[in-house]
């Protein structure tokens, strides 16, 4: 368990939150802007995926003193078909015994988020980086509009393309939306025939899905990183 910088994972009085990470390894995902899978290939470190015996996540999380927001998964996608649902229900029977935390889960996967068990105080989210024109339908409603959630979000994170959004892909009555985050890709890499667009591009994209949030009143939250002028920056949270 670590401290975090991550904007998003503050706590409500300004400061940091955790992330921790119950499944260690190279995460299979596979996603080309993968910092986690950086520093596997930096550090040469065991990329073989492992689970942490929940003795040593509990005795992370009762070193916390004070309620606090905390990241499941940051560097592993904890809803890949490769996790053992035996893993995961011993991850969220850890959650239940800290009701006092925000236990906050993102994914790629929404289709497996049915293997889950979310108290009162889990936040969920799926993560959309609008590439391959991946339609809102897949990665948010396949299973997503049926989770019963305290907080439901969507993360534009790293935003790489235009989603296309639609006010009614946020109405209440579908899925629930409750909250959306917006964050740019960092770095200056370019994969296979892909190119990062430039920020320009990227803060039009960003002014887009907060214009459609505004219309269907979804709070918004956007990352330093986006770099739009101060007047425009967002720092919106869920009301639970």
């Amino acid at each position: 368990m670590n401290r975090t910088k991550i904007e998003w994972v503050r706590n409500s009085d300004g400061s940091q939150g955790y992330t921790i990470n119950p499944v260690k390894g190279y995460c299979p995902m596979a996603c080309p802007y993968c910092y986690a899978r950086r520093m596997y290939d930096r550090f040469k470190w065991d990329k073989a995926i492992r689970y942490i015996p929940p003795r040593f996540t509990i005795a992370d999380l009762q070193t916390i003193k004070k309620p606090s927001r905390i990241f499941w998964g940051s560097t592993f996608e904890l809803f890949h078909g490769c996790v053992p649902n035996i893993w995961l229900q011993d991850t969220f029977k850890i959650v239940e015994q800290f009701p006092q935390h925000t236990h906050i889960f993102l994914t790629k996967q929404p289709q497996n988020l049915k293997k889950g068990s979310f108290s009162k105080n889990c936040w969920v989210g799926v993560s959309v980086d609008g590439t391959n024109n991946a339609p809102l339908g897949r990665m948010l409603y396949t299973g997503f509009d049926k989770i019963q959630a305290t907080v439901k979000f969507i993360s534009f994170e790293p935003l790489l393309a235009s989603p296309k959004l639609d006010k009614r892909d946020l109405a209440r009555d579908f899925a629930n939306i409750q909250w959306l985050i917006i964050g740019a890709e960092t770095g200056n890499r370019q994969w296979g025939h892909f190119l990062k667009p430039p920020l320009s591009q990227v803060q039009g994209w960003a002014r887009e899905i907060i214009t459609v949030a505004d219309e269907a009143g979804i709070p918004v939250f956007t990352k330093d990183n986006l770099k739009l002028p101060a007047n425009e920056m967002r720092r919106d949270w869920p009301k639970p």
